[in-house]
């Protein structure tokens, strides 16, 4: 008898798959009306292995930040249009390209329609809202500014987006240059410098140092040896991924990483630049300001920084302010302190905020023009160094046989 694949939605209003075993499309239908089921989709089952697959390949679908920000800017339009919530998540949810965020809205908009609210139905989709999105959305349905919120928020994810493709251009020239370098000095290492070698034996000539330990070094390329080193490398990077899930192992690398000589400042300027944004974009929507330390403490990226706005939430349940909390641990630059305890004093931090936001950005980018300026000559000197040091190995040798010769 044929299986039918059914999403419904129960007398709840929770969404869920169903199996059904029935003669026809037509019986299987009826038969979840009567057990008091509302169908969204009903068809027939390409079989458990192919179900199963296409489920699978969803789940490990991104939501990117620029979906996100689509999204929102598209649903505050239709809510400032007037068009309804439940209306509005089924239009977008039509035209959305990712499936997992399709899949979402689908059911975020059942659930609505049930008389759930938005945000407490997002807040069942952590993988496509976070904490900070339900947040913001939940400030909005209270006060009544939903498309003004929204707008906000596809604002602040957009100005995450621009800085993160801003630190990714920064690394990556000299990720891509040193790869190629890497693999130009092994293929080198291990095709050309044997051919070399077989000639320099056959001639007898003296090698010099440089030539002997290439050598040595093709040789070792060349052996299980390699699957030694291969194997210290694996564990090294599984150790090290190990130490920094450690509470002290995470403080530790965090805080070396804010001292590193070219991108300690860049990070640190970063991380400025989003606790700054976010912080600002949540009191500014009315979210309260011990969830908005919260939230921020949860997306700032690195636990140094966490731990500061840790302190400075208990500040503020205690009745003190929060750019003294912030300057005890030194992690904040001293205008990005003075300017919050400003915007303190005047009762206007979320406009201070955004405009410490607004400078640390433009600060990371010319941070990070600076430092590709400053990497792009380093990596092309590495490259030029590595292939000219195996030249120049292979060639002193038949110097000494022209030298023989004549």
């Amino acid at each position: 008898m044929p299986t039918f694949v059914a999403r419904i939605r129960d007398s709840q209003g929770n969404s869920k798959t169903e199996k059904v075993i029935a003669e026809t499309l037509k019986e299987a239908r009826t038969n979840l009306r009567e057990q008091g089921f509302v169908i969204q989709d009903l068809k027939k089952s390409q079989g458990l292995s192919d179900f199963n697959f296409k489920k699978f390949q969803t789940s490990l679908v991104k939501v990117t930040i620029k979906d996100k920000a689509v999204f929102s800017r598209q649903f505050a339009a239709l809510i400032n249009a007037g068009v309804a919530i439940v209306r509005s998540l089924g239009v977008l949810s039509e035209q959305c390209e990712n499936p997992k965020l399709k899949q979402a809205l689908l059911e975020i908009s059942g659930e609505v329609q049930n008389g759930v609210n938005l945000s407490d139905a997002m807040r069942k989709h952590p993988d496509c809202f976070d904490g900070l999105y339900v947040s913001m959305v939940q400030a909005g349905e209270v006060g009544g500014v939903l498309d003004e919120v929204l707008n906000r928020l596809a604002k602040l994810l957009e100005d995450v987006a621009r800085l993160q493709n801003q630190i990714k251009s920064a690394l990556s020239y000299p990720v891509v240059v040193g790869f190629i370098a890497v693999a130009i000095f092994l293929g080198m290492t291990i095709f050309l410098i044997p051919i070399f070698a077989n000639i320099f034996e056959d001639i007898g000539v003296e090698l010099p140092a440089l030539t002997q330990f290439l050598m040595a070094a093709s040789k070792l390329l060349r052996s299980y040896w390699l699957l030694v080193v291969i194997g210290g490398f694996v564990a090294l990077v599984f150790a090290y991924k190990q130490y920094y899930k450690t509470e002290v192992g995470k403080q530790t690398i965090d805080r070396l990483s804010l001292k590193m000589p070219i991108f300690g400042d860049l990070i640190q300027k970063s991380s400025v630049a989003r606790f700054s944004r976010t912080f600002g974009s949540l009191t500014r929507s009315g979210v309260p300001i011990l969830t908005s330390l919260e939230i921020v403490r949860d997306t700032s990226g690195n636990q140094v920084v966490a731990n500061a706005i840790d302190s400075a939430k208990e500040e503020v349940q205690q009745g003190g302010i929060i750019s003294l909390a912030l300057q005890k641990y030194e992690v904040f630059p001293p205008m990005a302190i003075q300017m919050i305890s400003i915007g303190e004093e005047t009762g206007e931090l979320d406009a201070m905020l955004m405009k410490v936001a607004d400078f640390y950005e433009d600060e990371v980018e010319q941070a990070v023009k600076a430092l590709t300026s400053i990497l792009e000559p380093i990596m092309i000197v590495i490259l030029g160094g590595m292939v000219g040091t195996i030249l120049l190995a292979m060639y002193l040798p038949m110097f000494k046989v022209f030298e023989t010769l004549g």
